[in-house]
């Protein structure tokens, strides 16, 4: 037996959500990992970053991501799944902006906007 129509469409807002949360996490995780200044350098970065909770946690959420992108793609064309995985881009800029005070330039903010509107786009064909 199909589940409803209703039921469907919320199982794949709640997969595309909980994708755009772990590839944020996941990107931002790895950030932080990458990013400590007492780090060093070469195979003492690298070891210093295996030792930290934070490239751990990016690893468990790029696994978790891609069960979740598997399932999503399960329940929609991959044309519209990817168009709609976009929208991970925006959140990782913004994200970046906040917490790492990377920047974000007019031409960078154009970007989100045009990224925002094809997802919106693709969104509102399904």
């Amino acid at each position: 037996m199909m589940p409803a129509e209703g039921s469907i469409s919320t199982l794949v807002a709640s997969l595309w959500l909980l994708n755009i949360v772990l590839d944020t996490g996941g990107q931002l995780a790895f950030k932080a990992a990458a990013g400590d200044p007492a780090a060093g350098d070469g195979l003492a970065r690298w070891k210093h970053m295996a030792s930290r909770p934070w490239l751990w946690l990016g690893v468990g959420s790029y696994v978790a991501e891609f069960l979740v992108w598997i399932a999503f793609l399960s329940l929609v064309p991959l044309s519209e799944g990817v168009l709609l995985g976009s929208i991970n881009i925006v959140a990782i800029m913004l994200a970046g902006r906040f917490l790492f005070g990377e920047k974000l330039t007019r031409l960078r903010v154009i970007g989100i906007a045009l990224v925002t509107l094809g997802v919106t786009i693709v969104g509102l064909g399904t």
